[in-house]
């Protein structure tokens, strides 16, 4: 579930507390975590919900002004049904502290790698690829690896689950966590 950048500085202070999107199942789950650029989010509830229902009071916690602009913001899609998800901020993205640890120990070395050898060879190389070209656009490094932009986003965010990567402007660097990991490892065989 993304975000536009308005609505997360609108979520940090409080005003935005709910979303509504268009699924053909849900994307997130009550009980659930979603990680934001603002913080760690806290699903609360996650409700199918008719148009009919959608409230005033709904789309105001949603960050509109009025329900009609609620509805014109998010187009049906077709084969989907309208969900309304309420959040709170629950504290910082834990991502953030962890990528910032550089002082890795054996035993995170040998898990880091054990990750990255289930996730597969692409792994790997697309953490020498981000160290080699910091602030490069996602297109090109995904051209690069032969591979399409969007699933290459979607892997790079799976290396920044671990701690790997951060998000720049423009492209991705190494975080100090992944610039300490591939320090420690031998580089892949080419």
């Amino acid at each position: 579930m993304l975000f536009r950048k308005d609505t997360l500085e609108r979520i940090a202070a409080g005003e935005v507390t709910v979303a509504f999107r268009w699924w053909t199942r849900p994307t997130v789950r009550v009980g659930g975590t979603l990680q934001t650029a603002v913080g760690q989010l806290a699903i609360a509830s996650v409700e199918p919900m008719p148009i009919s229902a959608v409230t005033v009071e709904d789309a105001v916690r949603a960050g509109f002004s009025s329900r009609a602009a609620l509805l014109t913001a998010f187009p049906r899609k077709p084969g989907s049904r309208l969900y309304r998800v309420e959040f709170s901020v629950t504290g910082p993205d834990p991502r953030i502290a962890l990528r910032g640890r550089a002082d890795l120990t054996e035993t995170e070395i040998a898990e880091v790698t054990a990750r990255l050898a289930r996730m597969g060879p692409w792994a790997r190389t697309t953490l020498e690829l981000i160290a080699a070209k910091p602030g490069t656009r996602a297109g090109d490094l995904a051209q690069e690896l032969g591979q399409e932009r969007l699933p290459f986003k979607a892997n790079v965010r799976k290396l920044k689950a671990l701690g790997l990567t951060e998000s720049l402007e423009v492209g991705y660097r190494l975080s100090p966590r992944g610039r300490a990991y591939l320090d420690a490892r031998p580089p892949t065989p080419v």
